[in-house]
């Protein structure tokens, strides 16, 4: 009777695992799923950023669009302003930097308060140089109806100015130093942080501190990551659509 109950434990130890063996098991099967799901974050990050640059780049499209009929570019919308820009008509812009006048431009994917987003949700933003030359009509010069035509091509001088970096932005070291506008996503990050000094730079003219932008690849750098996107719209890409419109000569 003894050895069969001996025999029987035996058995029943040799049919079951033991704790060990069960945490060999769970760490394996980790590994397992972090080699499955690593390709599969990596590629939903590739179509949310393919995604993004459509839609910045259909932005663009729908701004020069826009002062091909109106002989000028939308304000930004501001938060609470229901994704229309203000003030509603132009002129002197409420916010020089704001968010991207969706309703304004007819444009689509936009969130519960009329804001355009990228494919992470997150509000699009916009920004439109304000400058307003002397002996104009004495209101901004790209957002004025008409006044684009008025002041001349030879005097308009937009000011937006793009970088590659933060540190190194000068009136001479520049992506662009004379944009028109500038449309851009926060990325998946949105407003929350700032990964260093680039993306702290984009953020300052979120808080419109200064109209300085820094556009580059993405990057993981510790202490300077950055997952930003844009797009500006250069003065002569404006200027002969315009031309081709009839609202510049």
């Amino acid at each position: 009777m003894n050895n069969y109950r001996i025999q029987s434990n035996n058995l029943a130890r040799h049919k079951g695992f033991s704790l060990l063996e069960m945490a060999v098991v769970l760490i394996i099967l980790g590994f397992v799923l972090g080699a499955i799901l690593a390709p599969i974050q990596a590629q939903r990050q590739m179509l949310h950023q393919s995604q993004t640059e459509n839609t910045l780049e259909a932005a663009k499209k729908a701004l020069i669009g826009f002062a091909q009929t109106k002989g000028r570019l939308p304000c930004p919308a501001i938060a609470g302003g229901g994704g229309s820009e203000k003030p509603l008509g132009g002129g002197a812009c409420t916010q020089q930097i704001g968010l991207l006048p969706a309703v304004t431009l007819g444009i689509q994917p936009i969130d519960s308060d009329g804001f355009a987003v990228d494919a992470w949700n997150n509000p699009i933003r916009y920004a439109v140089t304000q400058v307003n030359t002397a002996g104009g009509a004495g209101t901004p010069d790209f957002t004025t109806s008409s006044e684009m035509a008025n002041v001349g091509i030879s005097l308009l001088a937009p000011d937006l100015r793009v970088c590659a970096t933060a540190a190194s932005c000068t009136a001479t070291i520049n992506l662009a130093n004379n944009a028109v506008a500038v449309i851009y996503s926060l990325g998946e990050s949105g407003s929350q942080a700032s990964g260093g000094t680039d993306e702290t730079e984009n953020l300052n003219a979120v808080a419109n501190v200064d109209t300085v932008f820094v556009s580059h690849e993405p990057s993981a750098t510790g202490g300077n990551e950055f997952d930003h996107m844009m797009v500006w719209i250069s003065p002569y890409v404006l200027y002969n659509a315009m031309i081709e419109a009839g609202q510049l000569h």
